[in-house]
């Protein structure tokens, strides 16, 4: 208990916060007469001494039963916020959170997310940038950038970005190519192996085309790396009738889309190495055909947040001419 002439705690002796505010009312809350405490000293001494207006205190102890309730909102919303953000590995920020949230039906300020991922020390995933694998052939054959770092596609089906990258496992690398349609940024095409000669990118394309609904005349853009200046995946681009394209060498802006879904798959996987590239190649599938198109939540600019598979489902609906 603390005794007239005694040193007052420092953060009730502090002016400023609204903690150290806070923290001299319930100094004087513990400290003053009552039945249980009979020792205790009237609330005007405290008041005068602590340098606080009586009719705040009693204006702050008529608000605890409000505090309360608001703490224990608060404290279930955090409870929330962990749910959802164990269920994204650990990737989702506040924004994607506050997104989440409000698909649930929760009405919650995205500030009041932001306070509470901050206290709570919740932070999203920081995504590193990766070596790539892009590999000058000797003799290679080029073709010209369609794209021009403009990652955007009106409709699915008429851009695509591929690019690949490898994987960790105790018995070797596993390499992985993909195909991602830029106007929903879903993985329509993917495949691995232990190797990353031209037949992967190929493998990927082709699965691409057979679920993608591509428009004749769809650009593919890549890299430069020799896979894909390739005989084999030239010709499967004119199979395809698909037109190709490709960035500079070594500058990661011109496929930047490609590489930063990589970024993606390596931050929120949540394996650095895997025991054996059969366990890799189950996890890379449960996370793209499982997790990322399906549930993965990412901002459109006419859309808000929602899913590729939501994205696509929206496009072309509204791509469909009114009866």
């Amino acid at each position: 208990m603390w005794e007239p002439g005694g040193e007052i705690p420092r953060a009730t002796r502090l002016r400023g916060s609204e903690d150290e505010v806070a923290a001299r009312y319930a100094f004087i809350d513990a400290e003053k007469a009552s039945e249980s405490n009979p020792s205790g000293r009237p609330v005007a001494f405290l008041c005068r001494v602590l340098k606080v207006a009586r009719s705040a205190y009693y204006a702050w102890r008529a608000g605890k039963p409000a505090r309360k309730v608001r703490q224990r909102e608060e404290d279930a919303l955090v409870a929330d916020i962990g749910v959802l953000h164990a269920g994204s590995r650990g990737a989702y920020g506040s924004p994607r959170i506050h997104a989440a949230l409000r698909r649930a039906g929760r009405v919650v300020n995205l500030k009041r997310i932001e306070r509470l991922m901050r206290e709570r020390r919740i932070v999203g995933i920081t995504r590193r940038r990766r070596r790539g694998l892009t590999r000058q052939a000797k003799r290679a054959v080029f073709a010209a950038d369609l794209i021009g770092r403009d990652f955007t596609a009106e409709r699915p089906g008429t851009r695509l970005v591929g690019d690949m990258t490898e994987l960790f496992t105790a018995e070797g690398k596993t390499y992985l190519a993909t195909c991602i349609d830029l106007a929903t940024r879903e993985v329509i095409g993917w495949a691995m192996a232990a190797h990353h000669r031209a037949e992967l990118p190929v493998a990927a394309l082709r699965m691409a085309a057979g679920r993608g609904a591509l428009e004749p005349g769809c650009i593919m853009h890549t890299d430069r790396g020799s896979e894909y200046t390739s005989d084999e995946f030239r010709t499967e681009i004119s199979k395809l009738s698909m037109r190709q394209s490709m960035g500079r060498v070594g500058s990661c802006y011109d496929n930047a889309a490609a590489e930063s879904w990589f970024a993606i798959l390596k931050a929120e996987i949540g394996t650095r190495e895997w025991a054996s590239r059969a366990q890799a190649r189950a996890d890379v599938f449960r996370f793209i055909e499982v997790e990322y198109n399906r549930t993965r939540l990412r901002k459109h600019p006419e859309y808000g947040y929602v899913t590729p598979l939501e994205t696509r489902a929206l496009t072309t609906r509204n791509l469909v001419p009114a009866a």
